[in-house]
C-alpha cells in the first residue's frame, strides 16, 4: 500500500509539473556565428559564417526543455590550408535538437545547460582563383550536439538569451571525385537571441 501510495504521488507530481509546463513554449530569434575549427585539413579550411538563427523550445517539465535549432543558410568561405587564398564558398544548414536543463527556470537569470544531435548539410559548393573549373563537394554530417545558455527573464514573458555550443560536425571533401580527406569542422556557435514565451 505504501509503495503504490508512492507511485500514485510520484505520479501526481509529474503530471503536475507537466501540466504547468503545457502552455510554456519559448521562441528565440537573433543571429548565429559560426566559427569552425582553424584546422580544418591539410589542404581546404573552411571559414567562420554568421546568419540569421531561431529556435523553437517545449518545456517538458518545469527544467527540462526540447529545443530545435534552425537557421536561415550560412555561408563559408573556403579558402587553401596553407596560403590562406579564398578558393570557393559553400552553403550549409546545422538543425539540431538538444535537450536543455534549466537550473532556474523562475529567475530573472536562467542559465542551462544542453545535450543534442545535429545533422548538417552542405549544398551549393563553388570554386574560384587556384581551384577554379574544378567540382567541389562535402558531404553531410551527424553528430552530437553540447550547448551552454542562459535566459534574461524580463517583463511580460519576453527575454533575451545568450548561448554557446559545440558540434561535432566532420565532412568528407572531394575535389573532382578526388578525396580531399575529412575536414573537421568541428565549430563554436555563438548566438544571441531576443525571444518571448508563450
Amino acid at each position: 500500500m505504501k509503495f503504490t501510495k508512492t507511485i500514485l504521488a510520484s505520479s501526481l507530481i509529474l503530471a503536475s509539473g507537466l501540466a504547468v509546463a503545457e502552455t510554456d513554449w519559448i521562441v528565440r530569434a537573433g543571429f548565429s556565428v559560426i566559427a569552425p575549427d582553424s584546422n580544418n585539413n591539410p589542404v581546404v579550411a573552411v571559414e567562420d559564417a554568421t546568419s540569421f538563427s531561431f529556435t523553437l523550445g517545449k518545456m517538458m517539465t518545469q527544467n527540462i526543455e526540447l529545443e530545435v535549432l534552425a537557421a536561415w543558410p550560412f555561408e563559408h568561405d573556403i579558402t587553401l590550408a596553407d596560403g590562406g587564398a579564398t578558393v570557393g564558398s559553400a552553403k550549409h544548414l546545422p538543425p539540431t535538437v538538444s535537450l536543455n536543463y534549466h537550473f532556474m527556470p523562475k529567475a530573472t537569470f536562467d542559465p542551462y545547460i544542453g545535450l543534442g544531435i545535429n545533422y548538417t548539410f552542405f549544398w551549393d559548393e563553388s570554386t574560384r582563383g587556384a581551384l577554379d573549373g574544378t567540382r567541389l563537394s562535402l558531404s553531410d554530417s551527424f553528430g552530437f550536439a553540447l550547448q551552454a545558455g542562459a535566459d534574461f527573464n524580463l517583463s511580460n514573458n519576453w527575454l533575451i538569451n545568450a548561448s554557446v555550443r559545440y558540434v561535432d560536425l566532420s565532412s568528407k571533401a572531394r575535389l573532382d571525385g578526388v578525396s580531399l580527406g575529412n575536414v573537421n569542422i568541428d565549430p563554436i556557435i555563438y548566438s544571441l537571441n531576443f525571444g518571448k514565451r508563450f
